[in-house]
């Protein structure tokens, strides 16, 4: 069994005239084998919400989900931590927005589709995967989910034996642990790039094992 979590950073705005967009669009995948390694991610996420986040005075989870926006430095430390010993790697591609092709500007699902599959084509899968599941943060509309479900999918199983099951699941993230902690590293990718900041980069760095900068060819 493999989870495959995605998330991004950045937007996909392209007026750099009268508005102000990212500089890069960051699209992040969190590969995770086996359901032990993958309930134990789970499992430190609830307990750093709990430990760290949730006021000690208070009974309800005001604080539902770990953000790499909202979330100090040092409780991504801790979490980090907690999690460095379990066998997850990552993968992230960052668009430089301003090198991509004008005629595509207007297209966003198809820049977002062809980024994610291109992450996806250096997540190594084989055979002993019995069952693979990819889940994304929901912030699509349903005719998009559809596209990119159809899209990925048909890349996914191109590399796939058919016996192996595929599932794609778009979830909010305050409702998946596994999307939270993607958040938290492709939010640190993105931040390297877009504003030159490592801090919390440089910590979690040797679990990147593909990263790189896509510049479209003008």
């Amino acid at each position: 069994m493999i989870y495959l979590y995605l998330d991004e950073s950045g937007d996909l705005g392209f007026d750099f005239v009268n508005k102000k967009p990212s500089k890069y669009f960051t699209v992040t995948i969190l590969a995770i084998s086996g359901i032990d390694n993958n309930r134990c991610l789970l499992k430190e996420v609830k307990n750093t919400i709990r430990r760290k986040l949730v006021p000690k005075d208070r009974k309800d989870n005001t604080v539902k989900e770990l953000k790499g926006t909202g979330t100090t430095f040092e409780i991504k430390k801790y979490f980090y931590n907690r999690i460095k010993e379990i066998n997850f790697s990552l993968y992230s591609i960052s668009l430089n927005k301003k090198r991509v092709y004008q005629q595509l500007v207007e297209n966003k699902s198809r820049i977002y589709n062809f980024v994610a599959r291109n992450v996806l084509d250096k997540i190594p899968l084989n055979d002993k995967d019995d069952r693979i599941e990819m889940i994304i943060d929901k912030s699509k509309s349903k005719p998009e989910i559809e596209d990119f479900n159809s899209y990925i999918r048909g890349q996914l199983e191109s590399r796939l034996d058919p016996k192996i099951p595929l599932e794609i699941r778009h979830l909010k993230s305050h409702e998946n642990g596994g999307l939270q902690t993607v958040d938290l590293f492709c939010w640190g990718i993105f931040q390297k790039y877009e504003r030159r900041k490592t801090e919390w980069y440089n910590l979690f760095r040797k679990k990147i094992k593909y990263e790189t900068v896509y510049l479209p060819q003008k």
